[in-house]
């Protein structure tokens, strides 16, 4: 999968800054306080507490990430991890130089905010029934940037760079809102396709993602699939894009190139033989969605695994 980047700030030089582990620079708004952290030097198990639920993003480096009750694990770039409030993160950076410092943003989010986002669309844009309701889940912490995340975080980043004046606090909320929605489709992404054969008999939207994956190697007729969810094809679109944030169309293309990443771990299976067996009937539409969903062609990705 591939992963989007969040925008870089210029690197401080060493003689403005207070520390060289974890110096930070705070940009406050009314509903939330971007946070840019900048480390200079290798540290380990180096303590951090936000009193506000967080959204963290690897903007440059590494770090090695610990929170309580759960193992560890690397943190790059193109990655987020939420917390909720008063969770103790301790932090090593095993790679971060003079030259080469280790920069991360952390976006604290008041609680009003959240709730008012969560209850809107509760209230305004519920999700069909049996789909689940909206809301943040702290258990998928650890999230691969898509592209409608990294925009919203990269929008607010662009705001505090270069906007000005009274508007600039609204601005940053209503992106903000926008990005709290667009990290709840992307634990929707996560959670269901984790789970989507456990809860398909109780999850209309996990049953119809179930009878797409049993079908990826045939033409996915929509009405069919609208059927799948007991809703007419508009409905079903529609509630579709809502909670995943992604078209039906576009779930069964990512899909099928993840199925395709499958064959091609077999260094003998052949493009062509991978594209066919993945539901595609185009090798030039393959190779082209194939390289706008990974960043490489699919012999690229395929030299490269091997």
């Amino acid at each position: 999968m591939k992963k989007f980047l969040i925008d870089s700030f210029p690197t401080r030089d060493e003689r403005s800054l207070f520390t060289l582990v974890e110096n930070r620079t705070a940009y406050s708004y009314d509903m939330c306080e971007l946070n840019l952290f900048e480390t200079h030097r290798q540290a380990e198990n180096v303590n951090l507490m936000f009193d506000h639920f967080v959204l963290t993003s690897m903007l440059s480096g590494k770090k090695v990430m610990k929170l309580p009750e759960k193992p560890s694990f690397d943190y790059y770039p193109g990655e987020s991890v939420i917390l909720p409030p008063g969770e103790m993160m301790s932090i090593d950076f095993p790679e971060a130089k003079k030259h080469n410092p280790t920069q991360c943003i952390a976006l604290t989010i008041s609680n009003e905010a959240i709730v008012k986002t969560v209850d809107v669309l509760n209230e305004v844009h519920p999700k069909a029934q049996t789909w689940g309701q909206w809301n943040i889940d702290p258990s998928i912490f650890h999230l691969t940037n898509n592209m409608e995340l990294s925009d919203t975080i990269n929008r607010i980043i662009r705001i505090t760079k270069s906007e000005q004046g009274k508007a600039k606090d609204l601005m940053v909320e209503l992106t903000l809102r926008e990005m709290l929605i667009r990290l709840m489709q992307t634990q929707a992404r996560v959670v269901f396709e984790k789970s989507y054969a456990l809860l398909s008999s109780s999850n209309a939207l996990a049953h119809t993602l179930h009878y797409i994956k049993n079908n990826l190697r045939t033409k996915i007729d929509m009405n069919k699939l609208a059927d799948q969810a007991c809703m007419s094809r508009a409905s079903f679109f529609k509630k579709f894009k809502e909670t995943m944030g992604i078209t039906p169309s576009q779930y069964i293309q990512k899909a099928r190139i993840h199925l395709a990443q499958e064959h091609l771990k077999a260094g003998s299976t052949s493009i062509s033989k991978a594209c066919y067996a993945s539901g595609f009937e185009n090798l030039s539409h393959f190779t082209k969605s194939f390289k706008q969903e990974v960043g490489m062609t699919p012999k690229e990705w395929q030299l490269q695994y091997a």
